[in-house]
């Protein structure tokens, strides 16, 4: 195996939080390596400072211009393998696009949209796998061993700052990132404003609301906040990805359904409560707090597709209208009794 490595992972902010730790694996596998990672806009504002890491910006907003400027970038070098991390039409062209000896891709059973075109190794097949540790399998066929769970963000002291500047010192800080890309992986804002209430009345907790500048969760918080009997901190669309990840690198739990946020979370070890229905958390949670995820999954697969767990597709979703009803405000706060009180006895400990 030689020692250049093109990683082509270009969204979203979840699964790019779980290539950082190939990154990190393959730079200690293999001293010296040169990794170059061709990565979405967005993304590359999260992780584009990891150190000994060459980052290509694909902009797959636009069209053609986008493949020209990747052709541009990438023109005179040869790499030993390229990572083909995404199954997607647009991801398979910027492949065409990499030259590399050796090019590793998904599984037959993984494999979609002519993913297997475009790459001459695959990973093992692996069921019900978690897809971090799928991307982490990426390293095998390379005759190196899988990528462990380990992370690092580079963060500045601004950063952290901006955090602090928004958490409080004397108690608890609870996160509620309430928004995922998909809206029906989404749970009701009043739902969400009951249990933040129920965070303030019983553990006197901060509630710190954040989402992007996207107008739709600017109004979810809105509303949650509205919804609300105590005061929230609302910052929603105040903050950049990296403050973000200082804020949640500092708080005490994050509160979030299938979203970046909540990997970002699990990344600097921050518990996170996830609110699970229209997903599978076993294929898709925050990796390091799957204890603490409240799961509705099977009984709206069950409900809406009438499959269990075990006869539907691993990674088939349950994005249904009224999925996300099935977590109960009891559900949550049930969970947020149980990680206080464990919290508590492992702080004792």
């Amino acid at each position: 195996m030689g020692k250049s490595v093109c990683i082509l992972r270009l969204s979203a902010i979840g699964d790019v939080t779980h290539v950082i730790p190939v990154v990190l694996s393959l730079q200690e596998q293999l001293p010296g390596v040169q990794i170059t990672w061709v990565i979405g806009k967005i993304e590359a504002k999260l992780i584009g400072d990891l150190p000994g890491v060459d980052f290509v910006i694909f902009d797959k907003k636009a069209g053609r211009q986008g493949y020209a400027d990747l052709r541009k970038q990438i023109k005179g070098r040869q790499f030993d393998a390229l990572l083909h991390m995404q199954v997607a039409l647009r991801a398979n062209l910027a492949a065409a696009l990499i030259p590399a000896k050796i090019k590793v891709g998904y599984d037959k059973a993984r494999s979609k949209d002519l993913h297997s075109l475009f790459i001459n190794k695959r990973i093992a097949p692996a069921p019900k796998q978690h897809v971090r540790d799928c991307l982490a399998s990426f390293l095998e066929p390379l005759g190196l061993k899988a990528a462990p769970p380990r992370w690092h963000i580079p963060l500045s002291d601004a950063d952290h700052e901006f955090a602090r500047s928004h958490l409080a010192a004397d108690r608890k800080n609870l996160i509620i990132s309430p928004c995922a890309s998909h809206t029906l992986r989404n749970w009701p804002a009043e739902r969400y404003a009951q249990l933040a209430d129920y965070a303030i009345e019983t553990y006197g907790m901060k509630v710190i609301l954040v989402g992007s500048p996207a107008p739709f969760e600017a109004e979810y918080c809105l509303a949650i906040e509205s919804a609300m009997k105590h005061k929230a901190h609302n910052i929603c669309g105040k903050d950049t990805l990296k403050q973000l990840t200082a804020l949640m690198s500092e708080a005490d739990l994050v509160v979030a359904p299938d979203t970046g946020p909540a990997h970002i979370a699990s990344s600097v070890k921050t518990d996170v409560l996830g609110i699970f229905a229209a997903s599978n958390p076993h294929r898709s949670g925050p990796y390091n707090s799957l204890k603490w995820c409240v799961n509705r999954y099977p009984e709206a697969l069950q409900r809406f597709t009438g499959k269990t767990v075990e006869e539907a597709r691993w990674g088939a979703k349950a994005e249904f209208e009224g999925a996300m009803d099935l977590v109960s405000v009891k559900d949550a706060t049930g969970m947020l009794d149980l990680w206080a009180r464990e919290g508590r006895q492992m702080s004792c400990s």
